[in-house]
């Protein structure tokens, strides 16, 4: 059966998502007949991913209409989803500097990419561009659903459905590293063969594809149920897929007996909760208070690895090169039979064809999916998919504990979103100073001016 639909796909011509959602929405069957609209401001990069899309079309018989466009707004009429993952700037320069400001003044950040003075900075730089994506949604397809790729995630999706009448979703694939926990740690139990090599759950390029193999190992056998916010999530529970048999219990005790110096911070965060953070220690240490004392400089205690910018830098030009080569027919697409989109297929499937689908994370608004949370917020959490939407599973109220942390985070995300959308510098900087890394009057003050001049560009509704 055939679904045919408009989907606009906005950083159609990014390196690593575009390669992959293209493929997967591509290869649907139930998809065939379907417009596919790509969108990037780059027109290099467009051009690439569509003569790619065109080649995967005419030699996989896929069916599909196509349109390129160098602005969204020209690709929005008619759609029925937009598949966005936009980023502002060269990313790794200015996720750098978004590190680098704030040490000037004494706030050294354990990672600066979603939480701290760096994930103001970064949601700052593309809550514009969002914003302008969702209000042309408003004029030309009321109706359509917003998937959103675009970090940080909780801020943008925050953004969009409290400040817009467009329904955003936010997918993320962070909720498997838990499963790769699980796997390692449970593997003698569940019969699961670890490759030797995976030293940490970081952004390592090589790491990947070891994690990979556990993750797929895995899955068959454990059913994980994790909630909270994005990068900051918690599993609930754990059962053996089969037998239903719950694995919590035997997964705290061999954790107990598990390298004590494997992802050290969510080894101790652990202990003090009693929930299992998800997403390894470099996205949990964004979010918490105790990892960027100067004086004890934590980061060294347990580790914590900043993104390594210069390689990922590289590697996307590399990327660009290889999607060139496929494009031209120099290179096989065979690599792409498998790639997944982290669940925007099977969102656009089950909308559009009234079909259902349970996906293990997603962001919408809190409508008491988290009974402890504040209504409204950006929460993730469990769905299920079908012709009606997206509807989050409840998964009742978390240990107050967390929650605490959780509402924490909540009120900065919130208050970083309406200072950008208002340029209100108060609530700017009193999002920095209830930012558990801030330790400082004054130096937040000062990074706040810094990233304001800095940024000066990307922010002028603070120099109105």
């Amino acid at each position: 059966m055939s679904l045919p639909t408009k989907i606009v796909v906005i950083g159609a011509g990014s390196a690593s998502f575009g390669e992959n959602t293209l493929s997967a929405l591509l290869r649907s069957k139930k998809l065939r007949g379907s417009h596919l609209a790509l969108v990037d401001h780059n027109p290099q990069s467009l051009d690439i991913v569509r003569r790619l899309a065109e080649r995967l079309n005419r030699e996989w018989d896929c069916g599909f209409a196509f349109s390129a466009h160098t602005h969204h707004r020209e690709a929005l009429p008619g759609a029925e989803f937009v598949v966005s993952a936009i980023e502002v700037g060269a990313r790794e320069n200015l996720w750098r500097q978004d590190w680098e400001i704030p040490l000037k003044y004494g706030l050294r950040q354990p990672y600066a990419e979603n939480g701290g003075p760096g994930g103001f900075a970064h949601a700052a730089r593309n809550l514009g561009p969002v914003m302008e994506i969702a209000r042309d949604m408003e004029a030309a397809c009321p109706d359509a659903w917003f998937i959103n790729y675009t970090n940080p995630m909780t801020r943008i999706c925050d953004a969009i459905n409290r400040h817009s009448r467009i329904r955003a979703i936010g997918l993320c694939h962070q909720v498997y590293i838990g499963y790769c926990f699980v796997g390692m740690v449970l593997a003698q139990d569940l019969g699961i063969n670890v490759p030797a090599g995976i030293s940490s759950m970081n952004a390592e390029i090589l790491l990947h594809p070891l994690r990979e193999q556990v993750i797929h190992q895995t899955l068959p056998r454990v059913a994980i149920r994790a909630a909270g916010l994005n990068h900051f999530t918690w599993i609930l529970s754990i059962h053996e897929r089969t037998t239903g048999e719950d694995l919590y219990p035997l997964f705290r005790e061999r954790y107990a007996a598990h390298d004590p110096n494997f992802e050290p911070l969510t080894r101790r965060v652990f202990n003090a909760f009693g929930l299992f953070p998800v997403p390894g220690d470099s996205h949990l240490c964004e979010y918490l208070p105790w990892v960027s004392d100067p004086q004890t400089q934590p980061w060294d205690k347990f580790n914590l690895q900043l993104y390594d910018w210069d390689t990922f830098d590289t590697m996307r030009d590399f990327s660009l090169d290889r999607l060139n080569d496929m494009a031209d027919g120099s290179l096989t697409i065979d690599s792409l039979r498998e790639t997944d989109s982290e669940g925007a297929l099977e969102m656009i499937e089950s909308i559009a064809g009234a079909g259902s689908h349970y996906h293990q994370a997603a962001i919408l608004p809190n409508g008491g999916q988290i009974a402890n949370l504040p209504l409204g917020a950006a929460v993730e959490t469990p769905l299920f998919v079908d012709g009606a939407g997206a509807h989050p599973l409840s998964v009742g109220s978390l240990p107050e504990g967390v929650a605490e942390l959780l509402r924490r985070e909540i009120t900065v995300s919130q208050l970083c979103v309406d200072s950008v959308l208002e340029g209100d510098r108060q609530k700017a900087l009193q999002c920095l100073l209830l930012d558990p890394v801030t330790h400082d009057l004054d130096a937040a003050q000062a990074v706040l001016d810094d990233y304001l001049n800095t940024y000066r560009e990307y922010l002028p509704q603070f120099w109105r």
